[in-house]
């Protein structure tokens, strides 16, 4: 007897793995995990099915390999369809979603779409036309780095400024010593200094100079959506960052997350969407400007995020929300979640000595008391004892880089 679907997860990270636990614990299946290499995350896991293809990191046997995959698996599936964990494999699905959609269900937008969103410069076009919040930005490109001095001393902001890249994945590509996620530079020395290291590298893409929006962790909202088949958003989840990760190539990467609701945000952000023809995941990181009184979006990201199991732990389901709009197509109202809820990407040690808020830390113990709180990486079903003992230490190792690199955030 044909099964209704397998949902087929590129990547083999912490992203991979808590899709994988969505679905086993939505509909008690393993996941295929494909990846080009293998991580502790997923590797040894009992939870899903692992297959590591090296080709799969070969953008020109890119869809060759997924859709030799699907022979096999179409003996067994009615669907297949295809989740990313990483923005690699979300542009390599959507640059080759026509050669994929005989073969897989393909829950993402088109390529014209996406080099507009996944460009800083499109994305902030495209945030002026729907009415977004943003901080305010200048671009800037290789071709004027003999006149960047000049450049810098025209900003009608002052400092800090805010230092990054417009192509992250081009970036990510990139080497090159003292290498951060972004820059926060305090003067005009450092950002000279910063831009010209960037472009002295293989990166030659355009740098987006960006007003810094003061405020700790706590003052970040990420928001997780669902848009359906016909663009119509299924699902928002809105939750407050309490900390992010410090290591300097990870800044931005949130490591503990409690439950927000904002009707605002959920109506701006929905029109946004819907206003666009989104299609699948999507993922937002937003910070409140105390001197507006509005939140100012940073980015989009085409996928779910990284920390967004925090939806799943919160109660809604992010694999059982994407078989419902794809596979059965259920046509529903937006849900919005509401439930408390705390994620931890960190022990809850780490959490308490450097979150600094007396009232959110109250939050933190009522969710803790009342077992309100969730994981990616732990999972009581996966019983692979080498795995979780990895996972332990992954853990354990925040307690040495927080005590390296936690500086306060005025």
């Amino acid at each position: 007897m044909m099964k209704d679907f397998l949902p087929v997860i590129l990547g083999t990270d912490s992203n991979a793995y808590g899709m994988a636990k969505a679905f086993h614990m939505a509909y008690g299946i393993k996941s295929l995990v494909v990846g080009k290499g293998e991580l502790f995350t997923t590797s040894g896991s009992q939870i899903l099915n692992l297959k590591i293809v090296e080709a799969l990191g070969d953008a020109s046997k890119f869809a060759d390999v997924l859709n030799e995959i699907a022979v096999e698996l179409k003996k067994e599936y009615k669907n297949l369809i295809l989740i990313a964990s990483s923005d690699g494999y979300v542009e390599l699905i959507v640059h080759y979603k026509k050669q994929l959609e005989d073969n897989y269900i393909v829950p993402f937008i088109d390529e014209a779409l996406m080099l507009t969103l996944n460009s800083k410069e499109g994305f902030y076009k495209i945030c002026e036309a729907q009415g977004l919040n943003y901080p305010k930005t200048k671009v800037i490109n290789k071709s004027q780095l003999d006149n960047m001095a000049e450049i810098i001393s025209a900003l009608d902001w002052g400092y800090p400024v805010v230092l990054k890249p417009s192509d992250s994945m081009r970036y990510f590509e990139a080497q090159f010593d003292g290498k951060q996620k972004a820059y926060i530079c305090d003067c005009a020395e450092n950002l000279l200094e910063a831009v010209h290291s960037i472009y002295n590298s293989t990166y030659d893409a355009p740098l987006i100079l960006q007003e810094y929006i003061s405020g700790d962790d706590s003052s970040m909202r990420v928001l997780n959506c669902l848009s359906g088949p016909d663009g119509k958003v299924r699902l928002m989840c809105l939750g407050q960052p309490l900390l992010e990760d410090p290591t300097p190539t990870l800044v931005g990467n949130y490591t503990a997350i409690i439950d927000a609701f904002d009707r605002d945000i959920f109506a701006e952000y929905k029109s946004f969407l819907e206003g666009i023809g989104y299609v699948g995941f999507s993922n937002f990181d937003m910070k409140y400007d105390v001197k507006t009184g509005k939140y100012k979006v940073f980015e989009i990201n085409l996928r779910q995020g990284r920390s967004s199991f925090f939806v799943t732990g919160s109660g809604y389901n992010q694999g059982a929300y994407l078989i419902d709009a794809f596979v059965y197509q259920t046509n529903y109202e937006t849900e919005y979640a509401d439930k408390p809820h705390l994620w931890l990407g960190i022990p809850k040690r780490v959490l308490m000595t450097y979150l600094e808020k007396s009232n959110l830390k109250h939050e933190v113990n009522k969710r803790i008391d009342n077992n309100q709180v969730s994981t990616t990486l732990y999972y009581a079903a996966d019983k692979n004892l080498m795995r979780n003992l990895r996972v332990f230490r992954y853990y354990g190792r925040y307690n040495k880089t927080f005590k390296k690199y936690f500086v306060k955030k005025q």
